[in-house]
């Protein structure tokens, strides 16, 4: 039967690689291509969503940047206008303190004239700059356009948004030489409207007057605007890509299409519902920006209708939509081309796989078999090996089942020795003090009485300490009916005498409850409480009051049992520690520190219990307390 077996090992070592290999490269390859298949037919799909993506970051990223440069060119050109304006002020100013400072000489109102007949013929900005005089009691001593008011006093002079200009540029000269400033103005090419006007006025100290110059925001805003839809022309993209722009009033400035520029956007009929799709436009514009579709009637270059995706932004300082867009069948175009490349390298993918995987597999099939044949000799070898191994380790466990057994019987009579030590103790001490009074001659018939008792009690106890250990290590053991309180005063009487002589208190109360469990192992964890309790008031001084505190309740199936002592407690860093076998505080002479661990092992494996200890804060005839609290849970029944 064993050679029966080995062959059938040596066969499976000798075939199991190679045919191992074959089916992995063949689940490799076929994994592979379904992956491979799927991942491509993946991006087959996701190319619309991704090219559709790109795109609209693209015209975003477009009109971002035309939107950025006219900012900049804003920003710019007024920077320019403002240097400009203050060259031209200084210049003026330059020009009459020049005419004062050579004319002193002559009379005052003909240097006066001088000045201002220097001044009137000078024109800039395509001859709509010029120059006023004011003086700072606010009369007006020279104005191109506003000749009627010459020598009249303008301080009260409000424009159409109730501004007093001139009182404005008194008081912006009152405590400096030169000021900028923004004001409205009549037009002097359209004397019904006023325009914003951004200048520059300058103290001419002589003759106290203000000498001030300006520009219109609007008619500076247009030069800009010419140079940047110039610029702006000249950005297309592609075939047909370009930068529209639309004021808010619906007028094409800026198109590939020339014909269009100038005309109201509705007329052009260039896309379908062209007037909802031009005020939906214009509205996304005046809120912020983003994408809109629609169909185009006319493609610049083909004239085919499409549907375009357009993205706009607005320009506020201008009122402008600026925005461009890109085509449905461009979209189509470089989808079908991004389709081919990807079937064409899944054909060159599965082809690469395919190859790989065959010189892999007849390498691995050559490598196999030879290693195969290692492995039969391996073992053939390693057979005697481990019948020799066999017969070593039968000896070697026969051994440790021994040395088992020893360590098991030691640490029974350590137990046995740690539960014996008090009663022997307590044996010893009645009897010698039972001979001292005899030889004393003050022997009583009640000491010697209860003595004897003690001493019958605690032998009973001894031999009932073997009992109890020879039955925790049996499987036969069998549970009785028994009463907590019976047990609980059974506990107490065998170790009242040492209680009683370190004056020590138990307070009960305990309420009448049977349950079916071991009873001399649960009387064995009640001694060892009461013990532990003891040793630790052996520590305390001898006028303090010692107490323990037995409370028995029934709590729904379970019988909960509290001893709790005012001993102080326990020190934190080894209250976890208390229920290890072997720990303990005292010296090797007073204990092995097997009590505890005992009683955990036979509450929660024997008798299917729980135990723990904390450390309990309390009251007891109006003084505070601290020490130990063990608490035992038990069913009322298994």
């Amino acid at each position: 039967m064993i050679f029966k077996k080995e062959k059938q090992i040596l066969k499976i070592i000798k075939y199991t690689p190679p045919i191992f290999i074959i089916v992995i490269s063949l689940v490799f390859i076929i994994i592979q291509f379904i992956e491979r298949n799927n991942n491509f037919e993946e991006k087959k799909l996701a190319i619309k969503s991704e090219f559709l993506h790109e795109n609209k970051l693209d015209i975003k990223q477009r009109v971002y940047n035309v939107h950025h440069y006219l900012k900049n060119e804003i920003r710019e050109n007024k920077k320019a206008l403002r240097k400009s304006l203050r060259a031209r002020i200084n210049n003026a100013h330059t020009i009459a303190n020049s005419i004062y400072e050579n004319n002193k000489n002559l009379d005052e109102e003909l240097i006066k004239k001088l000045i201002i007949d220097a001044l009137k013929n000078i024109k800039f900005y395509e001859s709509r700059g010029y120059f006023f005089i004011y003086d700072k009691k606010g009369r007006s001593i020279f104005h191109p356009h506003m000749k009627n008011h010459m020598g009249k006093n303008q301080l009260n002079f409000q424009n159409s948004r109730n501004e007093y200009v001139i009182r404005d540029f008194v008081s912006l000269l009152e405590n400096k030489n030169l000021s900028m400033h923004e004001w409205y103005w009549q037009d002097p090419t359209n004397l019904g409207k006023e325009k914003k006007k951004i200048g520059v006025i300058k103290s001419f100290e002589p003759f106290d007057w203000i000498i001030g110059t300006g520009e219109y925001i609007e008619d500076f805003n247009k030069v800009v605007q010419k140079k940047a839809l110039r610029h702006l022309n000249k950005r297309v993209y592609g075939d047909s890509g370009y930068i529209f722009v639309i004021n808010y009033n619906g007028i094409y400035l800026n198109h590939l299409n020339k014909n269009f520029i100038g005309q109201h956007a509705y007329k052009n009929n260039d896309t379908q519902e062209i007037e909802k799709v031009i005020d939906d436009l214009i509205d996304i514009s005046k809120k912020g920006e983003g994408y809109y579709s629609y169909i185009q009637n006319q493609k610049p270059n083909t004239n085919q209708t499409v549907k375009k995706i357009s993205f706009v932004k607005g320009l506020e300082e201008w009122s402008w939509m600026i925005g461009t867009g890109f085509y449905e069948d461009d979209l189509e175009k470089t989808i079908l081309e991004r389709k081919e490349h990807l079937n064409k390298k899944f054909k060159e993918y599965v082809h690469k796989t395919i190859n790989i995987t065959i010189f892999l597999t007849l390498f691995l099939l050559i490598f196999s078999i030879y290693f195969s044949k290692i492995l039969q000799e391996k073992f053939n070898n390693y057979k005697v090996e481990i019948q020799n191994h066999l017969l070593n380790n039968a000896k070697q466990q026969a051994m440790m089942s021994q040395q088992s057994k020893m360590a098991a019987m030691g640490e029974m009579i350590g137990n046995i020795a740690h539960q014996w030590r008090q009663p022997l103790s307590f044996i010893t001490t009645t009897a010698t003090g039972i001979r001292l009074q005899k030889d004393l001659d003050v022997l009583n018939d009640n000491f010697l009485k209860e003595g004897l008792d003690g001493i019958n009690k605690q032998a009973q106890f001894l031999s009932s300490t073997i009992d109890d250990f020879r039955n925790f290590f049996k499987q036969d053991k069998e549970k009785n009916k028994f009463k907590i309180c019976d047990s609980i005063e059974k506990a107490i009487t065998l170790v009242y005498p040492q209680f009683h002589n370190m004056e020590i208190e138990i307070i009960k109360n305990i309420e009448d409850i049977s349950i079916e469990n071991y009873e001399n192992e649960f009387l064995q964890v009640i001694i060892n409480i009461l013990n532990n309790a003891r040793d630790e008031f052996t520590k305390k001084d001898k006028h303090f009051k010692k107490m323990i505190f037995i409370h028995v309740m029934k709590n729904k199936d379970q019988v909960q049992i509290r001893i709790k002592d005012n001993a102080g407690g326990v020190p934190k860093d080894i209250i976890e520690r208390i229920f290890e076998p072997y720990f303990t505080t005292k010296h090797q002479t007073q204990g092995t520190g097997i009590g505890l661990y005992m009683s955990r092992e036979i509450i929660v494996k024997n008798m299917k219990g729980n135990i723990k200890v904390i450390n309990s804060n309390y009251s007891y005839n109006n003084l505070n307390h601290r020490g130990a609290l063990f608490e035992i849970t038990l069913p009322l029944s298994n």
